[in-house]
């Protein structure tokens, strides 16, 4: 192909706030050309391959199948549909808040002579985010940095800070919790909220707890934000992307409004529906549109599982998720941290010990300890790996974490890596009878006052 950009899809899409004015084919040249030759663009071509083999025998599978089969799936998928929409329940209201460009916005707090700057969190390897400045340009999170300085060249870049990001996002969360008590936080900066109950408790109207909430994180934080109001957590989450930054968007309780909606809802819109996702719906249903799941629903139900199936199918209903979710006892605890490709061993071990005091610190907090401990790697060259350990006993102090992940890391090098994580698996209550050293190294104040209570 003479343009061999366009089918190019690394990093970018149009599906993020800000960019919509944004010249696609001439950021996805730039990316192409900047990208070329990297083990970054190798990785990305790995992936396109896997994609474009996986398109091609689902629509060999699809060119197979007989009147006979389509006609019965269409039946099955029929039937499906009348179950789930008989599950459409728009009694809730969910209100979706997601902070705009978070950490990007955090940093211009800190530094108010970043405002009105094009400027990106990160490194030159990989952004975390970017204003809204830098979105003008093509630059978005996810991107390799050296690609985005070339899209923007006057891009300035801001090491990321997590204990900072942390902070707001603790101030945001105590506003949250007045509305919601139970508030699903998706990430450091967004949560979903069922204001349902405050909005009869205050006689107040959807749109006006959303203003009224954002208002009230402005107010503690400095910081805006986005929200979206629906009958279920999907929509709510679509919906507060429409009026981004600092905007709303109601969609409201009623199955002709939610139809009508989706009818013309990119499916890249959907959260859980990423660019593999999408490649395939498009490359082998020619499906664009959310309201085309349905109009494929047979053929959809043929190609894929049920659980995938009914995903789709759902996503062209405008159905979601309504109820609050009960605590589970959680099965993994995971923390990773991406950063510079480095092979020096002295930094990635350093790089682990902080890792390891950052998973400790989260079991400490839900009281857990652990028996397997995996190590995830990232390569220079993104390739993923992980190592396991299982144990006989649980830990959960970060010596003993960093102990068992030293032995696996160590193991691998020499290695030069971009990423590296820990999960903790197998989790039990710690044990709250075994003390540690600090418990008996109390003070002769603290020995005094225990002595005489």
């Amino acid at each position: 192909s003479s343009r061999p950009w366009q089918s190019y899809n690394a990093v970018y899409t149009t599906a993020k706030a800000g960019m919509e004015g944004v010249d696609k084919e001439k950021v996805q040249k730039i990316v192409y050309e900047m990208s070329k030759g990297s083990k970054y663009f190798e990785s990305e071509e790995r992936k396109e391959a896997y994609v474009k083999r996986k398109i091609d025998s689902m629509r060999t599978l699809l060119d197979n199948l007989s009147d006979a089969d389509i006609l019965r799936y269409k039946k099955i998928a029929d039937n499906r549909i009348l179950e789930l929409e008989a599950s459409r329940d728009v009694s809730r209201t969910w209100l979706h808040v997601d902070m705009d460009a978070f950490y990007a916005a955090v940093e211009t707090l800190s530094d108010p002579s970043l405002k009105g700057k094009p400027m990106a969190v990160g490194t030159m390897s990989m952004i975390s985010t970017a204003n809204y400045e830098a979105r003008k340009f093509g630059v978005r999170a996810a991107m390799p940095g050296f690609i985005a300085r070339k899209l923007c060249p006057q891009l300035v870049f801001v090491p990321t800070d997590f204990e900072k990001y942390t902070y707001y996002s603790n101030l945001t969360r105590k506003v949250f919790e007045k509305y919601d008590p139970n508030f699903i936080a998706g990430s450091l900066d967004e949560a979903y909220l069922d204001i349902s109950d405050f909005c009869i408790d205050k006689r107040m109207a959807a749109g006006e707890v959303a203003e009224e909430l954002r208002e009230s994180v402005f107010r503690e934080t400095g910081l805006t934000c986005s929200a979206g109001v629906a009958p279920n957590r999907l929509l709510a989450k679509v919906c507060s992307d429409i009026n981004k930054p600092n905007g709303q968007f109601l969609l409201p309780n009623d199955r002709k409004a939610v139809m009508t909606f989706i009818s013309t809802l990119p499916i890249r819109k959907i959260g859980g529906i990423g660019k593999v996702t999408e490649s395939i719906l498009k490359g082998v249903f020619g499906i664009t549109t959310c309201e085309e799941m349905l109009r494929k629903s047979g053929v959809i139900c043929a190609l894929f599982s049920r659980s995938s199936a009914d995903f789709f199918l759902s996503v062209g209903l405008g159905l979601g998720s309504t109820d609050t979710p009960q605590p589970s006892h959680r099965k993994s605890m995971s923390t990773e941290r991406t950063f510079t490709p480095t092979g020096d061993e002295a930094s990635l071990y350093q790089k682990l010990a902080e890792i390891s005091e950052i998973l400790a610190s989260d079991m400490k907090k839900e009281g857990l300890s652990g028996r397997t401990l995996t190590l995830k790697l990232k390569t220079s060259s993104f390739e993923v790996r992980s190592r396991a350990v299982t144990l006989p006993n649980c830990i959960c102090s970060c010596e003993d974490i960093l102990r068992h992940a030293t032995k696996l890391l160590k193991a691998e090098l020499p290695m030069s890596l971009r990423l590296m994580g820990l999960r903790m698996s197998h989790l039990s209550d710690a044990d709250p009878k075994q003390k540690t050293l600090s418990d008996f190294a109390f003070t002769e104040e603290d020995a005094s006052s225990s002595s005489s209570s």
